[in-house]
């Protein structure tokens, strides 16, 4: 008789990415108390403590660092079941996740959902956005079925297909009342150091992190998304790259000033993506959709912009 269940390493995988019993009860909207005794019985059942409890901190184990490691592959394997078994019935998945980079607005997808919901009558439409490498780490962690928008190459190991959508140019820029804005010169690393940069954190959960135009040991402020990061350079509290569409609204309103650096960012490429040998009918819908004319300028449109975001 197995003594593993599916909803116990789910469990397992939750507390170990949530960092705590009451945080994975949220995330599968359990009470505590159904964590704790699933847990429990695990340990029981297989004869190894998982977890080391630190009051409401835990750790796992190394035994249970091991049931996890294996133990997600299990997981993924019975999703991809579940969700085969569904397309095989219907044609239709019974929900769709699209994602996209947190630089850009889920208002994009206006028109495009309702145009969805009349032809597909099965499916649960998902929207949800991640920022940097935690974008690409959606797609294969199956957080997300399409990506719309994502920032950079993917990963290598590949299991997913993609395609440019285009390219987008960065603008280096502080408020006219940084102490930035007043040095001549091209701006160095030594000039840098000394102030604080303004970053859009990386929402990864396993993967590396990526950092963007920060310097090691730089005092950052970090902030969830890219419109808040315009905000806060706008206000003067730091410094940073911006997509040059917005930056150059900021710029002609006096808002901004655009600075030479010694070390520019270089143009990103932004992509459409998903997970390769996936057919359903809805992810189809949807690769359809994003392929027509027009999707990149319709990207660069949803980006923050100053007489918007500053209430003017």
């Amino acid at each position: 008789m197995l003594r593993l269940s599916l909803e116990a390493l789910q469990i397992v995988d939750a507390i170990d990415r949530r960092g705590s019993f009451s945080a994975a009860g949220k995330e599968l909207h359990r009470v505590p108390s159904t964590i704790s005794y699933t847990v429990s019985k695990l340990e029981d059942d297989l004869g190894v403590q998982v977890f080391e409890r630190n009051g409401p901190r835990v750790e796992l184990t190394a035994a249970g660092a091991e049931l996890l490691k294996e133990g997600r592959y299990l997981l993924k394997a019975a999703q991809d079941l579940e969700h085969r078994v569904r397309r095989v019935a219907s044609g239709w998945e019974t929900e769709l996740a699209v994602g996209m980079d947190s630089m850009f607005s889920a208002c994009l997808f206006h028109d495009d959902v309702p145009a969805f919901y009349e032809v597909a009558k099965q499916t649960r439409l998902r929207i949800v956005q991640e920022a940097l490498s935690g974008t690409w780490e959606a797609l294969l962690q199956r957080r997300a079925d399409i990506l719309v928008g994502a920032a950079g190459d993917g990963p290598a190991g590949g299991g997913y297909v993609s395609e440019p959508l285009g390219k987008l140019n960065f603008v280096f820029a502080v408020a006219p009342s940084h102490p930035l804005a007043a040095v001549q010169d091209k701006l160095s690393r030594t000039h840098l150091q000394h102030y604080r940069a303004v970053s859009v954190a990386d929402s990864a959960r396993q993967m590396a992190p990526r950092t963007v135009g920060l310097l090691l040991g730089q005092d950052t402020l970090t902030v969830p998304d890219m419109k808040t990061k315009f905000q806060y350079q706008v206000a003067g509290m730091g410094f940073g790259f911006l997509p040059e569409p917005c930056a150059r609204a900021a710029i002609a309103a006096g808002l901004l000033v655009e600075k030479e650096v010694d070390e520019p960012k270089p143009a990103e490429t932004f992509y459409l993506a998903w997970r390769s040998g996936e057919n359903g009918a809805a992810l189809n819908w949807w690769i359809d959709r994003m392929r027509q004319p027009g999707l990149f300028e319709r990207l660069i449109s949803q980006l923050p912009h100053h007489n918007v975001d500053q209430g003017q």
